[in-house]
């Protein structure tokens, strides 16, 4: 069975994440798949973003949903980097792409995108959110989705299954043997986020994980 890698945010870990030059970095790498994160803009443009503020990843301040395209722009994000859009990561790799959205708002926008650009087969929708997965299968149901989840038990074979996920996406340090059987024993796939160390590679391969996402470009040497 094939083990599915997966750049958490590009490769955080190396490069200023979420911009198009990590996720350069995590193609280059040979990640089957790249990570990233979704906030809508104050003028409604898909900003390629893990918090909902810009003040930790760029030199700016603020909400994004309060702030506009043109001033998202504006910001450093690292490196000189500049805070991409998510049509332009689409443009700029080829691999995969898991987009992370916090809300059905964001869910509507990022469906519409995929649908007029024809890649509903590329791009996998993820979310801790079971109501934004719930959209996008509503909406696009030939789309992948992924449920994340922090917090296990019983109830997440179920909560998969509600919002037509075929994989799950859950912290490596709450995972346990009985959990990824239960999964297995559904028919959905299980991968960790996010591993980045030799001891944490190894776990994730003992548990029998279909995948895991890393903040590094290789995994470490045993």
């Amino acid at each position: 069975m094939s083990f599915l890698t997966v750049g958490h945010r590009g490769v955080m870990g190396a490069e200023p994440e979420n911009t198009l030059r990590s996720f350069r970095r995590a193609e280059q790498a040979g990640h089957d798949q790249i990570e990233l994160d979704l906030h809508l803009s104050k003028d409604g443009a898909l900003i390629v973003m893990h918090d909902p503020e810009v003040d930790r990843t760029t030199d700016g301040s603020g909400l994004i949903r309060e702030l506009t395209l043109d001033e998202i722009r504006g910001l450093d994000a690292g490196l000189g980097e500049r805070v991409p859009v998510f049509e332009e990561v689409l443009d700029t790799v080829s691999r995969p792409l898991q987009a992370e959205i916090k809300d059905v708002a964001a869910a509507r926008v990022l469906a519409e995108v995929l649908r007029e650009r024809g890649e509903t087969g590329r791009v996998s929708v993820l979310s801790f959110h079971d109501e934004a997965l719930a959209e996008i299968r509503t909406l696009l149901p030939e789309v992948a989705t992924v449920l994340v989840a922090e917090e296990l038990g019983p109830h997440i074979v179920p909560r998969a299954q509600a919002v037509g996920a075929r994989l799950v996406s859950l912290d490596l340090r709450q995972l346990n043997l009985d959990t990824v059987r239960r999964c297995h024993e559904a028919g959905i796939k299980v991968m960790a986020w996010t591993v980045n160390t030799a001891q944490e590679w190894a776990v994730a391969r003992a548990l029998g994980l279909d995948g895991a996402a890393t903040d590094l470009p290789a995994e470490p040497a045993v």
